[in-house]
This record gives C-alpha cells, sequence and structure tokens, in this order.
C-alpha cells in the first residue's frame, strides 16, 4: 500500500534537473484545467512508482497516458481518483480537490481488475453509474433505468441489457463499462487501457464515442499502449516514465526524442498513407539497444 508522508520522510533523492516540457494549456484566466497535478510522489514497497510529476489537462481534449510497463500510468490515474494517497504532490480537479468535485469524474478501470462471475446483469451494471447522484439511500428508479438504456444504446449493447456479465466477450464487457460511465453523465473521463483485449471493431466504436465526448466539451483521459493510433485517436498526450517526460499537444510532443526519453529504446518513424510521418517506439530495451 503506498503510504502517505512528508517529502523528507521520503528517503529518496533529490530530483535531477533532467529534461521538462511545460505543459501548454487551453486555459483561459477565469477557467481552471479539468485536471492539474503537481509536484506527485507515489511509492510502493519504498521504490518510488511516480517522481515529481507535474500535469496539467486542459478541459475538453482527448488525452493519451503513454509509457512503458511499470512507468506509472495506472498510478497516476489512482492518485488523480484518490485511489492511491501520494507521498507528496496534489490533485485539484476544476480547481479543487477530487473529493469536491467527485460527481464530475466518471472511471473506467482495467477490464482485469473487475469480477466478472458477480451474479448480475448488464443493465444493473450500468445503472451503478446513476449511485452516485442517487446518495445512500435512494433506489434506481424509472428516471435511472432509462439513463442506463440509453447508455447501452450508445455503445451498442441494449440488446443484452439482461445478459449476465459473465456471458458476455472481452469486447462486450469493455463497453458495458464505458456504458456506465456514460450513464454518470460526468464531465471528465479517466479510462485505464479502455482498447485493451478488445477487437478492432470495439476500439474503433470506443474512439467514435470518446471523440463524441470531446466534441460535446468533456475530457478524456486514458491510459494507453499502442502509440501508432496515438496522433490519430488522442490530441494531447502525457509521455511518463515515472517522471513526467512530456505533456501537451501531440503535434508538439510526441516525437522521436521525446519518445527515446520515455522508452530508452529504439524509436521508428512510420508513414501513414496520407505521407503523415509518426513516431513509434520500438519494443527494444536500452540493454538491446547498446549490444552489439
Amino acid at each position: 500500500m503506498v503510504k502517505r508522508s512528508d517529502m523528507s520522510d521520503t528517503g529518496l533523492p533529490t530530483p535531477d534537473s533532467g529534461p521538462r516540457t511545460p505543459d501548454s494549456g487551453l486555459r483561459t484566466s477565469d477557467s481552471p484545467p479539468a485536471i492539474d497535478v503537481a509536484d506527485m510522489t507515489a511509492v510502493y514497497h519504498e521504490q518510488p512508482v511516480l517522481w515529481d510529476v507535474d500535469v496539467t489537462v486542459p478541459a475538453g481534449v482527448l488525452m493519451a497516458i503513454v509509457g512503458p510497463n511499470g512507468a506509472g500510468k495506472t498510478t497516476l490515474i489512482k492518485c488523480m481518483l484518490g485511489l492511491i494517497h501520494p507521498v507528496a504532490g496534489r490533485v485539484l480537479i476544476q480547481g479543487q480537490p477530487y473529493k469536491e468535485r467527485r460527481s464530475a469524474v466518471a472511471y473506467v478501470p482495467q477490464r482485469g481488475s473487475v469480477d466478472w462471475d458477480f451474479p448480475t446483469n448488464v443493465l444493473d451494471v450500468v445503472e451503478m453509474g446513476r449511485y452516485g447522484s442517487l446518495g445512500w439511500i435512494r433506489r434506481p428508479g424509472r428516471k435511472e433505468r432509462e439513463k442506463a438504456l440509453e447508455s447501452l444504446e450508445k455503445v451498442g449493447m441494449a440488446a443484452f441489457a439482461n445478459r449476465q456479465i459473465s456471458q458476455l466477450s472481452g469486447g462486450q464487457q469493455q463497453r458495458v463499462f464505458l456504458a456506465r460511465a456514460l450513464a454518470q453523465d460526468a464531465e471528465i473521463y479517466l479510462m485505464d487501457e479502455p482498447f485493451q483485449g478488445v477487437d478492432a471493431t470495439t476500439e474503433r466504436a470506443i474512439i467514435e464515442i470518446l471523440r463524441e465526448l470531446r466534441a460535446t466539451g468533456k475530457t478524456v483521459v486514458a491510459v494507453h499502449h499502442d502509440l501508432q493510433t496515438v496522433p490519430e485517436y488522442f490530441d494531447w498526450v502525457t509521455l511518463l516514465n515515472v517522471r513526467k517526460i512530456a505533456s501537451g499537444p501531440v503535434e508538439d510532443v510526441f516525437t522521436e526524442e521525446n519518445l527515446r526519453l520515455t522508452y530508452g529504446g529504439l524509436v521508428a518513424v512510420l508513414r501513414n498513407g496520407n505521407g503523415a510521418d509518426h513516431n513509434h517506439a520500438a519494443a527494444h530495451s536500452l540493454q538491446m539497444e547498446a549490444a552489439p
């Protein structure tokens, strides 16, 4: 469990003065960013999993968090949600602490973190997205059921409303999770690997929904692994490897140099059918790159 303490009690070395790319913001003087993370350090078993991370997410962007395994991507999402308490730093949601803006944030966890054998059906799962607006006493009624069905319709799962969740495919399960988040009618959506284990059809359906959310002014932050699709899917990106390497518009910070700093390996430049150059980090470690 990540412990809470002061920075002086961590026993960690002072951060170096390595490359830092300031966040480019879309905010105005009277409009706080959707998410503002400052000086975030998180520790697991006395090892830093996040170190002195600053990330500003403007409202209305579709942002990817990318980095190698163990880079702290999921930890960053969970720190934003208050699920992990950092040893230092703070998170503001629309200029306020998370607990004061909890209803503005929807969370889609990794599919593998859920017990899909739990005896409940699809509609009941999606209705859970309405619990935050109901409080602890009120039970879901017709309004909540209609909202849940509407959300299932958006993700193409209305026909499965009465299906047990254990009977769904991986892609269908992911759509149900997304429908639950949509039912919450939040302003900010945090998603941990929403495309993991889904087929191409489901991936296209999910990204279209995320684009629709962005078009209505919502903010979407997603942990993402496929670097080749970052320029196509996202307009904002944070490159993370325990420390923040860079964060900002894709066209500004998704560069070969930043990818090398993030992945510490070989970087290939891919060219799509339209002739646009896209950066892609190959799956090679520093040791492989240095090998004779």
